[in-house]
């Protein structure tokens, strides 16, 4: 842990989607892995399946920046359209078969009535709302950010300054909730807490630099 914050000092909770909200679709996955089964032996850590999780890790930053770059230009749209296509492969659930991480409707409900509570993603609006439609979940979010709100994406801090900023709430009173050492490193350039989770595809010392590690984004209530 780096910076111990009292959940009294808390006002805003923000929370990423894929394997933070939404459980990663491990069928898929598991599916891939064995595509790369007859590899296995010439893969360095062994396992088709951490392999793939870590490439999808190892790509996301960067796959960020270069939709930023596309936004600039204009050419966003269609390659966002295109990941749409592929998140399947990627093991990240469509809108047709959005699921919650266990407990995480329960906990969202419950959190909701003791703070404000927003989402910080790189998926579409269209794609945050159905997610939040299909559960029951839409009254209790204030903002919802996405690749069409701001011109940077994370590890960027600006989505979740923008994401503060909406809410007015002051930005070291916000957590910033997700799986990936990309959601870890947008919260604290932007001077927000940030809360790792191992229900998605990040490992423990890919959040190395979150301010607490949670094995499942349900168990932050009890913590808070």
């Amino acid at each position: 842990m780096n910076r111990r914050i009292a959940p009294t000092e808390v006002e805003a909770i923000l929370f990423d989607l894929d394997g933070t909200l939404i459980d990663t679709d491990d069928v898929m996955i598991e599916r891939a892995a064995r595509w790369l089964q007859p590899l296995a032996r010439l893969l360095s850590q062994g396992n088709p399946k951490r392999v793939l999780r870590r490439a999808i890790m190892a790509s996301e930053g960067p796959t960020n920046a270069f939709l930023t770059f596309l936004d600039i230009l204009g050419l966003d749209d269609e390659i966002f359209a295109l990941g749409d296509r592929l998140r399947p492969l990627r093991g990240l659930r469509t809108p047709a078969n959005f699921q919650p991480v266990d407990g995480v409707v329960e906990a969202v409900r419950e959190l909701s009535g003791r703070y404000t509570l927003g989402i910080v993603t790189t998926r579409s609006r269209r794609d945050a709302q159905a997610f939040l439609k299909q559960h029951a979940l839409a009254d209790c979010f204030s903002v919802i950010v996405t690749h069409e709100d701001t011109w940077r994406l994370k590890p960027h801090p600006e989505p979740i300054r923008y994401a503060a900023e909406q809410l007015g709430v002051a930005i070291e009173r916000c957590l910033m909730v997700g799986d990936t050492g990309v959601d870890v490193r947008a919260a604290k350039a932007a001077g927000a807490c940030a809360i790792g989770v191992l229900c998605g595809f990040g490992e423990r010392g890919d959040l190395a630099g979150a301010d607490l590690i949670l094995k499942n984004t349900a168990e932050l209530g009890e913590w808070l």
